[in-house]
């Protein structure tokens, strides 16, 4: 084990999970890796595809399961076409759709195991928002809303569109929701194509910090647009994890985020008061 801190013992580990369309498969295989090593992010935070997967990873999938899901989705899971005028061809009732099926209605930031937040940009402001309560779908829905592509969400005031605007790795939200080290996983770059909108600096600026473990999947020439191999993809974010964090041995398929809940309490809790003396 090198000098570096030890993920395993981090009580306020935070992990921030970058967006990039269909790439965001990969960030499953990272988790699997994470898992099997004992390391359990009690903070998630995700941009676009890295909050959909950061929302089931908080919500308490099973890491083998979400696989299944993830492989065999499509994009008919996220979007479905607009046949009405707006900013955007697409609407989230796909995604919306897909949430009641696998999480039941109405599942609530507040009520999952982990604590979790999604990224996404005000259109107006140019500013990041982190919705870290309220409806899981109201969130992942802004956070996904690539501009152009789906409609803006109306939410809290806010007209929202993909959180990948401003932090497509979402490293500054995810400390300021209380993490002391995060672990990034980049599948893409930041949106620098607007002017308005170049933040690769900022973002670069949080990726080299001491208090941040980066894993990058080699995603190659790959689009996240195209959704042909997404088997490939996780088992590139689990090469990835290996490759950073190799020197973590494997504990086995039990340690798994069932456990984290139990982990993480063990932190705060008050020590027991020796008992009376006779």
């Amino acid at each position: 084990m090198s000098t570096r801190a030890d993920l395993r013992y981090e009580p306020r580990l935070g992990i921030a999970l970058g967006g990039g369309g269909a790439l965001g498969a990969a960030h499953v295989g990272v988790l699997q890796e994470l898992a099997k090593r004992g390391i359990h992010p009690s903070i998630v935070v995700g941009t676009s595809a890295g909050a959909v997967v950061g929302a089931a990873y908080a919500a308490g999938f099973d890491l083998k399961e979400l696989e299944a899901i993830v492989v065999e989705s499509r994009w008919g899971d996220f979007g479905t076409f607009s046949f009405t005028p707006g900013l955007g061809i697409l609407d989230t009732d796909g995604l919306r759709d897909t949430i009641d099926r696998l999480a039941g209605p109405a599942l609530m930031i507040e009520d999952l195991p982990v604590r979790f937040g999604a990224v996404a940009t005000d259109l107006v402001t140019r500013e990041v928002v982190l919705l870290d309560s309220g409806p899981v779908a109201d969130a992942l829905s802004a956070s996904i809303s690539v501009p152009g592509l789906f409609r803006p969400t109306r939410l809290h005031g806010h007209l929202l569109v993909d959180g990948g605007v401003i932090q497509n790795l979402p490293l500054e939200a995810t400390f300021e929701m209380g993490a002391r080290h995060v672990i990034g996983v980049r599948l893409a770059p930041e949106w620098d194509g607007l002017p308005q909108f170049r933040t690769s600096t900022r973002v670069h600026e949080f990726e080299i910090r001491g208090d941040v473990t980066m894993i990058r999947p080699r995603i190659g020439q790959r689009s996240q647009w195209v959704a042909d191999d997404l088997p490939a993809l996780v088992q590139l974010g689990r090469d990835a994890a290996i490759e950073a964090l190799g020197d973590y041995p494997e504990l086995g398929i039990r340690s798994t985020i069932a456990e984290l809940p139990q982990r993480i309490a063990s932190f705060f809790r008050p020590p027991t008061p020796p008992a009376p003396r006779d």
